[in-house]
This record gives structure tokens, sequence and C-alpha cells, in this order.
């Protein structure tokens, strides 16, 4: 090799060894900025990151606080509205408890007006058309059986058939009221009808018995299962007004005031009966459909489970120191 290559060989080999130690500087000097860098950039996505929590934070807030408030409105009209069904029943059970008086009255007024009426059970229809009327039927059905002479001293003002359609033939025939002028003459016909056990018109017998109010007559009418089981054992008894029954058991008699407690009793003693339970009234069924205010306060101070708000704060995260943000 020639002087002159070894003297470019020569300064080749200075050229690589300065850049070869200019890129190993450059090399060795990376790792050194790279975490600095690396950890700037953590600490701004951890900052983007919470900014982004807080303002979700406050959205959520602020959707929490619209709802408590739309909550505690609802609360309020809840508790107004309870209030007023609270009023509005105490209303209805004065109402009921007035109306009920009413027609306890009621039922008194018209069993007076029915007080000198008897009626006429059994009379088959059309039988008045042999006869110039109703009441000449009746003068003449009476004057046969309570041995009567003189028709006249009866006195009715006026008979006739019981209001409703004409029933179709083989039902039961509609009932004849019969009014008298005088009180005294009618419980005189009624005590004598009632000794014979009815009167007979041709080979029909005819039950005779008070003209009572319908309210009354339908719950005379609900004995009737305890009136069968009572004549199967040959038992006397006795429907006393308004809609009781006297029984005359061997050890003694008994009366009783409702239909439902009569079944009872007769079931116990053995009977065919089936009790009776009577429905529910109105003011019964108003009692316990009331409603029971409970009140917010009440509720939680009842349940002991914290409001909604202290429950929130237990979530609560604190802010973290600023000194976080600096490096």
């Amino acid at each position: 090799m020639s002087a002159r290559g070894k003297k470019e060989g020569k300064e080749i080999k200075k050229k690589t060894g300065q850049t070869g130690t200019q890129t190993g500087n450059s090399y060795a000097a990376s790792p050194d900025r790279e975490p600095t860098a690396n950890l700037a950039l953590i600490l701004q996505e951890l900052r983007d990151f919470r900014q982004d929590n807080k303002s979700q934070l406050e959205e959520i807030k602020g959707e929490i606080t619209k709802t408590n408030n739309r909550l505690e409105e609802a609360e309020d009209r809840i508790e107004k509205a309870e209030e007023r069904l609270q009023n509005v029943e105490g209303v209805l059970s004065e109402m009921l408890k007035l109306h009920a008086q009413m027609e306890t009255k009621l039922t008194e007024q018209e069993s007076r007006s029915r007080r000198v009426n008897i009626r006429l059970y059994g009379i088959p229809e059309g039988a008045e058309k042999d006869s110039a009327s109703v009441t000449e039927l009746v003068e003449q059905l009476l004057g046969d059986n309570l041995d009567i002479a003189d028709t006249t001293t009866l006195q009715i003002e006026r008979a006739h058939r019981s209001l409703g359609p004409k029933p179709p033939p083989n039902a039961q025939p509609r009932s004849i009221i019969v009014k008298f002028a005088s009180f005294r003459t009618k419980e005189m016909v009624l005590s004598k009808a009632w000794q014979k056990k009815g009167l007979m018109l041709e080979e029909t017998r005819i039950n005779v018995d008070n003209d009572y109010p319908p309210r009354i007559l339908q719950r005379r009418k609900e004995y009737a299962e305890v009136r069968k089981a009572l004549k199967e054992r040959d038992i006397k008894f006795q429907t006393l007004f308004p809609a009781r029954l006297k029984v005359r058991y061997r050890e003694g008699d008994k009366i009783y005031d409702t239909v439902e407690e009569a079944t009872k009793d007769l079931a116990k003693r053995g009977f065919n009966v089936v009790p009776v339970k009577q429905p529910e009234t109105m003011m019964e069924r108003l009692q316990k459909l009331s409603w029971q205010r409970s009140g917010r306060a009440l509720q939680v101070e009842s349940s002991g489970t914290p409001h909604y708000k202290e429950r929130l704060q237990a979530f609560r995260r604190d802010d973290p120191p600023h000194n976080v943000d600096s490096g």
C-alpha cells in the first residue's frame, strides 16, 4: 500500500471513530430524557382524565339535584293528597252515619204509614174477577173466615194487588194489600186470622201478615232456612218486629237479632243449616280501605335509612393535592 493510501485510511478511521463517539454519546443521553418525557405525558393524561371525571361528576350532581327536587315536590304533593284523602274519608264516614240514621228514620216512618195495613198471600191471580172489586173480594173473604156478619164494621178504605207485573201461570201470585180505617180493626182482623192459622178461599190457604216495608220484609225473609229447620224438628218460633226471631227451645226461649247469629247457633246445635255471613256494610268497607298516612319524616325515622344526600357523601372523593401536577 502506498503512503497516500495509508494516509487516507487513517483519516477514515479517525472520522469513523469521531462519528461513533458522537453517536454513542447521543444514544447514551436518550435513556435519561425518555422517562421524563413519558412521566410528563402520563401526568398530562391524568390531568385530562381528572378533568373529564370532574365534569362528569358535576353533570351527575346536577342531575341528582334535579331528581331530588322532583322527588321532594312529588313527596309534598303526596302528603297533601294524603291529607285531602283523609279529610274526604272523614266526611264520607259522617255522611254514611247520617245516611244510616236517615234510612232508619225513613223505615220507621214507612212502618208507621203501613201500621193499618195487612197483606194477604196466596190469593190466585184473577180471583177478583168474580167480585165487583178487590175490596169486595177481601170483605167476603174476611167475613166468611172470621165470622164477621156485618163487613161494614171492617172499614176497609182500599185493597189492591201489590205493584209489579202480573206473574206467569203457576207462579206465586202477587199479594193483596188491605188498608183499614183504624189500627184497632186491623189488629182485630190480624189476631183472628192468626188464631185460625190463615184463611181459606175455596181450597186455597191464604196467609195473613202485617204490611212491612220492603227493607224489613227482606230481612224477615232471610230467616226462611232457619224456620224450615225449626219446623222439621217441631220447634215453635215467632218472628218479632222488625226482623228478629224468637225460638222456644226446651231449655228456654232464645232471641236472634240477625240471621247470621241464628244460623251459627243452630249449626252448633246440630241443625242442618249453613251459617250465613252478613254482607259488609259500606262503613265496614270504608274502614278496611282507610288510608294510613306514613309521612316522609316518619318513614326515615322508623326505617333508620339515611337520606340520599348522606348516602352520596360516602361516595364523595376528596380533591388530590395540587402539587401532584408539578414535576
